[in-house]
This record gives C-alpha cells, structure tokens and sequence, in this order.
C-alpha cells in the first residue's frame, strides 16, 4: 500500500466554525402540481394560438405576421434566401475532404498578424 493511497474526501474544515447552515424548506407536492398544470395550461394556449395564426396565413410563406415589409425589405429577404440555397447547393456537392483542403489553403493565404515574435532573450 503506498503513501498516496488514503485519500480524505470531503470539504476542509475550518477551526471554530460552529455555525451550521439552515436547511432550505421543501415544497409540498401539491404547490408543484399546480405550477405544473399552469404551465402546461400556458403550453396548450400558445400551441393553440400558433396552429390558429398557421392555419389562417393558408400559404404558409415565411413572410414575418407583425408589420407589413416594405419592397426593400421584402427584396432583401428574397436575396439573402436566394444567396442560402446557392451556398447550401455549393457545399452539398464538396467532400468533407475537399472542405478541409479550403479550408486550410484559405488559412495559408491569410496574414499571421497574430503571431508573436519572440521577445527577450531565448
């Protein structure tokens, strides 16, 4: 048996600390089982709530349902979408082994600014 084989668990203790710690109260079951059904209550009317404002939209198109957007804003969504497939289509046809190469030739093109130079002697 060697030197490091007894271990002491547990917390240090310090000398003259008699205080002892209050014991925090448990709540009764039925207080949790009433916050509980509210919450679930809370749940249902906002699924409720949701599956109505889905229904009635009908097209089902990503418009936002709070303000009207303007053509400017209405266009630049269409773009960034657009811009998203075009992206996904591109990286869907590289391997995962052609995305490290680019990765990494992008790396080597890049200025190493953040690295330090040696200081001192050494």
């Amino acid at each position: 048996m060697s030197d490091y084989a007894h271990r002491p668990g547990g917390a240090l203790k310090f000398k003259g600390e008699g205080e002892k710690k209050k014991k925090k109260k448990s709540h009764s079951s039925s207080e949790r089982a009433k916050v509980d059904s509210t919450i679930a209550q809370k749940e249902k009317e906002r699924d409720v709530a949701q599956s109505g404002s889905a229904s009635a939209s009908g097209s089902g198109s990503a418009q936002p349902s709070g303000p009207k957007l303007t053509d400017a804003e209405r266009k630049y969504q269409e773009v960034q979408a657009k811009r998203r497939e075009e992206r996904a289509k591109r990286n869907a046809l590289l391997s995962h082994k052609d995305r490290v190469t680019d990765f990494n030739n992008k790396l080597d093109r890049l200025t190493e600014h953040h690295d330090m130079p040696k200081i001192g002697p050494g």
